[in-house]
């Protein structure tokens, strides 16, 4: 039953004789927005005890903060103040609408203060595209090393073939890319990285240690450990293959290098590895160490981005760490070859 501001008497049978004070009740079909700048005045006001103190303290005049406070108790059809001698106080419905008042506010102000943050490049998501070399053998670390220092950022990390690498990063779907200098950059800006060569990993006393290095046409009547059909490093191996007018052919595929090197270990077959896997498991596991003579096989890895000047300052750090880790790295490797 609608009520207005006036004294109605019920109607139904249920609530014959009785009186029903219906005051400020707005219609049920108007749903209710509250205004930032109502809210707030209400907690000054009760703060000042007074509307004349609330409106100074808003920075409104008093004829407009008793207009925003009329306004918003016939919206929500209660009164939220008393009016009396000295000023002011809370109705019960009053004190409800303000403390949901100060926790609205609170949280606005926190968005404010979380945004502000992504606005200045503090915090945000860095989204990268990897082949399977720099995924496996070089990014973790550096990217471990990047979020402890940075605590409000995070990383989306996806492997993909070179080629893909740079479409995503020219499309905009990747924010930094690495990826073999092979490929076709044109239109990006690049950062030297690192550089590893593709080696052949044999088992303890295979035919192939002996060799001092191999070109890669000579060892596809052989079989192999791979990583996965579509891994980066797979695609990029078949892909030399079928240049070749040939195939590889797999007697197992794993996840990982170091999987990978385990079996090869094992006496399984041979597999095609970056140098860096290789050293790391060759001496634990007596493997044989053969460097692939093809130009491919020397990768050049490479930091790329669409246009630097454009990443947000927490991406600019990111890619700054990981060019600045290439210095580091290119000297630790030197030193060790």
């Amino acid at each position: 039953m609608p009520c207005n501001r006036h004294t109605v008497r019920a109607q139904s049978a249920r609530y014959t004789g009785a009186i029903a004070f219906c005051a400020l009740r707005p219609p049920a079909a108007f749903p209710v927005r509250f205004d930032l700048t109502d809210l707030r005045l209400c907690l000054l006001v009760a703060d000042a005890g007074s509307i004349t103190g609330g409106a100074e303290r808003a920075h409104l005049t008093l004829a407009s903060a008793s207009a925003r406070i009329r306004g918003l108790e016939e919206t929500l059809g209660v009164a939220l103040f008393m009016r009396h001698r000295q000023g002011v106080m809370p109705t019960p419905a009053g004190r409800a609408l303000l403390a949901h008042a100060r926790r609205v506010l609170a949280q606005v102000d926190q968005m404010r203060g979380e945004l502000g943050e992504y606005a200045a490049g503090l915090k945000g998501n860095v989204r990268i595209a990897s082949n399977t070399v720099a995924m496996s053998e070089f990014l973790p670390d550096l990217l471990g090393a990047f979020l402890a220092q940075h605590p409000n950022v995070e990383i989306a990390l996806r492997e993909q073939t070179s080629p893909a690498v740079v479409q995503a990063v020219l499309e905009g779907a990747a924010d930094i890319g690495v990826v073999s200098d092979w490929i076709e950059l044109t239109g990006l800006e690049t950062v030297p990285f690192r550089q590893d060569r593709l080696v052949i990993v044999t088992p303890p006393g295979h035919a192939l240690a002996e060799r001092a290095q191999v070109a890669f046409i000579d060892v596809l009547d052989s079989e192999f450990i791979g990583l996965p059909e579509h891994s980066a490093i797979a695609e990029h191996l078949d892909g030399h293959a079928r240049r070749a007018g040939r195939s590889l052919r797999y007697r197992l595929r794993l996840r990982d290098f170091d999987s990978l090197c385990r079996a090869v270990a094992a006496g399984a077959a041979p597999g095609i590895v970056p140098l860096s896997a290789a050293r790391r498991s060759a001496g634990a596991l007596g493997l044989g160490v053969v460097p692939l003579t093809d130009a491919w096989a020397l990768r050049n890895l490479i930091l790329c981005v669409r246009e630097r000047d454009a990443l947000p300052a927490y991406a600019r750090q990111l890619l700054e760490h990981l060019a600045a880790g290439e210095a580091s790295g290119a000297t630790e490797k030197n030193g060790t070859a």
